[in-house]
């Protein structure tokens, strides 16, 4: 069959979509039918029967406490000034803590409230009253009493109450069984990367495993079918297979087709599902996320899961999951939200509604909020993230300092504990983030990396802790000082220096293009990538730029931007770029050849009303440890001589 690009015809709104599905689907709950677990298997699953106790609990009148039994009345008028004598035995027995009560007796006196007389005499101070100190029959559960309703969710706890109420098998909603079906040619197991690299225009392929353990999270069975390539009769074949029961194949309860939905051309699930079935959605207005499929094959539903890692989450949550959960009679967990305040302006476009990711932290009185890359493949803007801001679809953006909802992604105390850190990037943060959580479980390092001047501008405007910067004032080689006086002339804070660290050009190895300085980057066969704009990369480069005379519209790649030194180093590795500017540590990491260009101070500005925070301290602490500046100079390029020093200090 020969494939046609796709077109979203009739994209759907996020509301609209979730309508059509549960409406094709919405007897999902009746499919999966039942089956018997014992007791300790049941836990985290849904019943589909109420459960009545057989036994009562406890199943006779047992001591609460320590002491003797005795029978109430008769201890009727002891008190400290006329104590009561009761016989062992007769009128008294000593019992234990969880004991039958013995015949005649209905209370139990503490054994520290009795005065032994002899070896068969005790006295009382004080009368008992009845069943005082005693569990009586029936206490916790009465035999034939509703322990759990139909559709209850088994916690740890609620295994107890089973197992004293005599119940030995509890029926459950069979787990339904879910079938994900990773496709591409360009696709290979994740255990193919222990042989080295992969060849070139190969993945990992990461999303079944990802999908799967959400799914199961949830309470699906589920099976991940071996990858399958970018052949429509075969992932036909495969879906048609598993989702009619007279193939006599095994039966899935929902089949999800991985890489299946985008508007290219080798995209195959909408083919597929309407060949053999019925489109319900085929895309959906929301990023990530567009390409979203819903379909049925039968009456099995079948998702054309995007294949960028963070589309194919959000398609999760927003469809797949609460599904799962609907044919479970569950409800999906409670969404923990807080206010944020946008380090930024975040834009976003009309129409289309946005899970934007973010990193969190407080600082004084609120939380501010960072952006992380949008690209749906960005799989490390979920990892690294916070919390999500969810942009409206009838708006264009949020404003910078707007109070907005954030769903939490991470608990609320990771935020309050949080250090903030806004600037410039440099690969000894990763080491501070580590070692950071390795010293204490309580704190963590948040890092967003907007270049230096962005750091200044974050401290202006009390978004951040710390800010790193590197920026050079090319009228005396000094280095972030007489920045901090224009930029912050009200602001008190501290300059305390990390690094120093040489920059220079990044390049293939073999220097196949022989780039021997930033003159070679004029040439018409070399392309540079370069760091954004107020980066102190790029103002280092600039300074050497007019030194030489060069003009920025010589230099083939010049507008061409990333925002770390490690995205530049790819670019290069990935020969997207014949040359970045870097710092050495990211060319060793990825084996590639560097060319000095110059060395510069890399420090850490501190407002001063954070300098004595716990969350600072603890940061300054590490930086003077020995095992920072060791790992520091493990990675290369680095001078560590007065790494923690104070450098300057608003007067």
């Amino acid at each position: 069959m020969t494939s046609s690009r796709n077109i979203y015809l009739d994209m759907h709104s996020l509301e609209d979509a979730r309508k059509a599905m549960f409406d094709a689907f919405g007897d999902m709950g009746k499919r999966c039918g039942t089956e018997t677990v014992p007791p300790p298997d049941a836990v985290g699953r849904v019943l589909s029967e109420p459960i009545f106790a057989r036994l009562s609990s406890p199943a006779f009148h047992a001591a609460a406490m320590d002491g003797v039994a005795v029978k109430a009345d008769f201890t009727f008028g002891a008190s400290e000034s006329r104590p009561k004598t009761l016989a062992i035995g007769t009128d008294a027995v000593f019992i234990n803590t969880g004991h039958i009560m013995p015949p005649g007796t209905d209370a139990v006196i503490m054994i520290e409230h009795i005065v032994a007389v002899d070896e068969t005499t005790i006295e009382i101070e004080a009368p008992a009253f009845p069943w005082q100190n005693v569990r009586r029959m029936g206490e916790d559960i009465v035999a034939t009493e509703l322990l759990f309703p139909r559709h209850h969710v088994i916690t740890p706890y609620c295994l107890g109450a089973l197992l004293a109420g005599g119940i030995t098998e509890v029926p459950v909603i069979r787990k339904p069984k879910v079938l994900i079906l990773p496709t591409g040619s360009e696709l290979v197991p994740y255990t193919e990367a222990a042989f080295g690299p992969l060849s070139r225009g190969k993945v990992v392929e990461s999303n079944s495993h990802v999908l799967g353990k959400m799914a199961g999270e949830i309470g699906a069975d589920v099976a991940v079918h071996g990858i399958v390539t970018d052949d429509i009769d075969t992932i036909r074949d495969t879906v048609v297979r598993h989702a009619r029961p007279e193939t006599g194949e095994e039966r899935f309860d929902m089949i999800l087709v991985l890489g299946g939905s985008s508007a290219g051309s080798e995209d195959f699930a909408r083919s597929v599902i309407a060949d053999t079935g019925e489109v319900l959605v085929h895309g959906v207005t929301i990023m990530p996320g567009k390409p979203s499929i819903i379909g049925k094959v039968g009456d099995v539903p079948v998702f054309g899961v995007p294949g960028y890692p963070v589309s194919a989450i959000i398609c999760f949550e927003q469809f797949i999951g609460p599904l799962i959960a609907g044919m479970l009679n569950k409800s999906m967990p409670d969404e923990a939200s807080i206010t944020v305040r946008p380090t930024k302006k975040l834009a976003s476009r009309l129409g289309m509604e946005e899970f934007l990711r973010v990193k969190l932290g407080r600082v004084d009185d609120r939380v501010v909020a960072t952006p992380l890359p949008r690209g749906a493949g960005t799989i490390t803007s979920i990892t690294e993230a916070d919390g999500i801001i969810r942009i409206p679809a009838d708006i264009e953006g949020i404003r910078e300092n707007e109070a907005v909802p954030a769903r939490l992604i991470k608990s609320r105390n990771a935020i309050e504990d949080t250090i903030v850190a806004v600037g410039s990037h440099d690969n000894t943060l990763d080491i501070l983030a580590d070692l950071i959580r390795a010293k204490s479980h309580r704190y963590s390092l948040s890092s967003s990396h907007v270049g230096s001047m962005g750091g200044l501008v974050a401290i202006r405007k009390n978004l951040c802790h710390i800010a790193g910067t590197h920026l050079l004032d090319t009228t005396d080689g000094s280095y972030n000082i007489s920045y901090i006086k224009k930029y912050l002339p009200d602001t008190p804070v501290r300059l305390v220096h990390l690094v120093r660290r040489d920059q220079g050009l990044l390049i293939l190895p073999g220097n196949p293009k022989q780039i021997r300085s930033i003159q070679d980057l004029t040439r018409d066969d070399v392309v540079f990538i370069n760091r954004q704009a107020g980066s102190g990369t790029r103002v280092l480069l600039d300074y050497h730029m007019e030194k030489m005379g060069i003009d920025a519209e010589s230099v083939h790649g010049y507008e061409n931007e990333e925002f770390t030194h490690m995205a530049v180093a790819v670019a290069v590795l990935g020969k997207t770029a014949d040359a970045g500017l870097g710092i050495h540590a990211a060319a060793k990491a990825l084996g590639l050849d560097f060319m000095p260009v110059a060395t510069e101070s890399y420090d850490i500005v501190i407002p001063e009303k954070f300098a004595d925070s716990p969350q600072v301290k603890r940061f300054l602490e590490i930086i003077a440890s020995d095992e920072f500046i060791s790992r520091v100079n493990g990675l290369g390029g680095y001078h560590t001589e007065n790494t923690g020093q104070l450098v300057w200090k608003t007067p």
